[in-house]
């Protein structure tokens, strides 16, 4: 049984979609569920200067939708949900720091999301999942992929 899952989100379809999966394996063992996303800084970058406006607007949106998120998966039944903003490097916060301070025995990703050029270039979010967590992953495929 898992105690707690934790799902990575990015507002993509995909992501979505293994929140509901990851909804579904929290009631079935009765684990707690933290919602992560990670602010992707990279993208932010532009030689050493981060525009910080763009940044706290991204970070807003980003709380905003894992509120909503959570709501869900309180609505639908979840006992114990949290919510985990980070940023950085999604591949490296998700299988590393996240996972680690937090206590996860299930990490539960969509396959493909928002990026599907660096996808493309250096591989998914969800393989480097694959290969690098120190838990077990569940990926969720898409009716769209």
């Amino acid at each position: 049984m898992y105690k707690k899952i934790l799902v990575a989100v990015d507002g993509s379809v995909q992501s979505e979609q293994a929140l509901d999966k990851a909804i579904q394996l929290a009631k079935l063992h009765g684990a707690s569920l933290a919602i992560a996303h990670v602010v992707d800084i990279r993208n932010f970058y532009t030689q050493d200067y981060t525009p910080q406006s763009l940044y706290d607007e991204t970070e807003k949106k980003a709380k905003q939708m894992l509120q909503e998120y959570k709501a869900k998966a309180d609505d639908e039944g979840v006992k114990d949900v949290e919510t985990l903003l980070s940023s950085g490097n999604p591949r490296n916060q998700l299988t590393g720091k996240l996972l680690a301070e937090n206590d996860v025995d299930l990490l539960v990703t969509g396959s493909t999301g928002r990026n599907a050029f660096e996808r493309m270039l250096i591989g998914s979010v969800a393989e480097a999942c694959v290969r690098h967590a120190s838990c077990d992953v569940v990926t969720v495929r898409s009716a769209l992929t």
